[in-house]
């Protein structure tokens, strides 16, 4: 952070080192980060119901409220958890990690995990499944996040935390009813041709067999999944000394197509998946902690 700033404005968030960070977000230990507003109004609204019924000695509001104070993301602070939305791909998720790394750090917060939930493209893996990522890689498969500053291409490692990420797979249960994998999830800059996609308007350069035999590399070095965010998330936050982990249901097997064509209540279904594994995980590491204390 920039120690000459006399004043910190958390511009796309609408907080500043003006406001009570420490006392609004001193208690967090756990960013939970998804796509879509509504997705991450519902995962508030779900993990309140969640840690409420848990037993544990927690200071919980009685309705979720959204924090945030622009209309570029939403905010919600259900005890330890906070619940932001980063937008649709890199550059709105480096803004958003931006800002809320430093609310931390004012905040005083410390061991909090970042988790990413959301939804992805399968890769190899039916629909459904829910991808618990080990490695966050990019279109050439290495396990990177890249970005020109100041004229030249930078390149950092995009490392997630392989303790939370096994921790998260053991809360599924067979009884579930649907499937929970480890593997890597490649990050990429589009979700049209930057994903081999025939069906975007522009992608007519590239044949069927193109496409197909790209995907199948990436199935062949682990890629088991398909999203815009990862690579950023993973290397931002272990740049700033947190643990990551990334939780994605796919949507479709790509092996098998490009379109999305399940119907809306399935999807909404599906979508509720990793915030189930999710929720057991923080339940799990909050029991951990109070029993310790």
């Amino acid at each position: 952070m920039a120690k000459s700033l006399e004043k910190d404005f958390l511009y796309h968030l609408g907080w500043s080192t003006d406001d009570d960070l420490k006392g609004t977000f001193g208690d967090l230990k756990f960013v939970c980060t998804g796509g879509s507003t509504t997705r991450m109004e519902k995962f508030a609204k779900y993990i309140l119901g969640v840690l409420s019924a848990s037993g544990l000695q927690l200071d919980l509001p009685t309705s979720v409220k959204n924090l945030c104070r622009s209309d570029r993301y939403v905010m919600y602070k259900v005890g330890p958890v906070l619940s932001i939305n980063h937008g649709m791909g890199m550059p709105s998720t480096s803004i958003m990690l931006n800002e809320v790394i430093k609310l931390l750090r004012y905040a005083g917060c410390t061991d909090v995990v970042f988790i990413r939930l959301g939804t992805s493209g399968g890769v190899g893996v039916e629909p459904g499944t829910v991808v618990i990522t080990e490695k966050a890689v990019n279109y050439e498969f290495k396990p990177v996040y890249q970005l020109p500053v100041l004229g030249q291409l930078k390149s950092w490692d995009a490392t997630l935390s392989t303790a939370v990420a096994n921790e998260i797979k053991e809360q599924h249960d067979s009884k579930d009813g649907y499937d929970a994998v480890l593997g890597n999830t490649m990050g990429t800059d589009d979700f049209y041709e930057g994903q081999g996609r025939l069906d975007g308007a522009l992608c007519d350069y590239y044949t069927e067999q193109d496409k197909m035999d790209y995907l199948q590399s990436a199935h062949e070095s682990g890629v088991r999944n398909i999203e815009m965010e990862g690579n950023c998330l993973a290397s931002m936050v272990s740049r700033a000394n947190f643990e990551a982990a990334i939780v994605c249901v796919a949507l479709l097997n790509r092996l098998h197509g490009d379109q999305v064509t399940t119907p809306k209540e399935t999807l909404e279904a599906w979508e509720e998946r990793p915030q189930q594994l999710v929720a057991r995980y923080i339940v799990k590491k909050l029991k951990e902690r109070q029993d310790n204390q």
